[in-house]
């Protein structure tokens, strides 16, 4: 990759980073299901109108759209509603590469690598200790389980992602796809925070959302999803895939720090040792390592004798 865009790929991995402190904001004015819908819809209208549907049939949307939007970010903004740290859930949520590998051995019949497969003990060794210390620090384990539910969703919504790719007939637009696979959660969203949050949430919202809210949920919508998956998508279509997807791993470092400073969140020593357990089992876990070329000596030519 060139400077410049690596340069590109570490600012929105800032952005994505970064992303955790106006959830944790938006979620002072908004209760966590309806802000996950509020979010779509600001992510889909009106970009929607302007935006060409991605050539693949409406369940791909349906099959993705479901356990990405109404799982991964319903469970997220409700295991952060619940008490988990902003930048604890950056580090938690990346384990979403290690349930993606899961779920592709189990569910596609992919061969896990020796690799894969030691990444994940490694990770969900960081998983088990960061559960550990969060339970005898008195911290909320139930937030930290669904945040790691927030994080198997994820897992669920690549396998689907990937699946769509592989019957797709050309590339995907990774914006237009984003845009529209919007439309999915709000509706499941919108009932499930009828049913469980009443049917005052939406006027309580509107009439306590604050301005650090209100752009809160913009920054939400428009940077860190349209903005940040668009210029990833186009990073890809350019570069490898596995190239790009090393600098998420700077997601959560971003996510700490940014904790930290605005937040005023202090991560501990085992805390710390979880976290880069997390990641450095996801690094080891995601990397491929690239295929040996061999060196065949060229066949002797024969001497000429006269």
């Amino acid at each position: 990759m060139s400077l410049r865009h690596v340069l590109l790929a570490t600012l929105i991995a800032a952005l994505w980073g970064f992303n955790f402190v106006p959830i944790h904001w938006a979620l002072e004015d908004v209760p966590p299901l309806l802000m996950a819908a509020l979010r779509f819809v600001l992510a889909a209208v009106p970009a929607v109108f302007f935006v060409r549907r991605p050539p693949v049939p409406v369940r791909w949307l349906v099959l993705v759209g479901l356990p990405l939007g109404v799982g991964q970010f319903g469970l997220l903004f409700l295991g952060m509603r619940m008490g988990m740290p902003a930048g604890l859930a950056s580090v938690v949520l990346q384990v979403q590469a290690i349930f993606t590998a899961l779920f592709a051995g189990l569910l596609l019949r992919e061969r896990l690598g020796a690799r894969q497969i030691a990444g994940m003990a490694v990770a969900f060794g960081g998983v088990a200790l960061l559960g550990t210390v969060q339970s005898e620090g008195g911290s909320p384990v139930d937030a930290f389980l669904v945040c790691l539910g927030a994080a198997a969703c994820w897992g669920l919504a690549n396998i689907g992602m990937r699946q769509m790719n592989q019957a797709a007939s050309g590339p995907i637009d990774a914006f237009g796809f984003m845009v529209w696979v919007s439309l999915v959660p709000p509706l499941p969203l919108l009932a499930l925070s009828l049913i469980f949050e009443g049917p005052g949430a939406l006027p309580d919202a509107a009439r306590d959302l604050s301005p650090t809210g209100l752009g809160s949920l913009a920054y939400i919508a428009y940077i860190s999803t349209l903005f940040g998956f668009g210029v990833w998508g186009w990073l890809i279509r350019r570069y490898e895939a596995s190239t790009v997807a090393m600098y998420s791993l700077l997601v959560p470092p971003f996510g700490l720090v940014s904790a930290a400073l605005l937040l005023g969140e202090h991560v501990d020593a085992p805390r710390l040792v979880a976290a880069a357990l997390i990641i450095a089992g996801v690094a080891a876990g995601s990397v491929r390592p690239r295929p040996r070329v061999e060196l065949v000596p060229p066949d002797p030519q024969p001497v000429e004798t006269r």
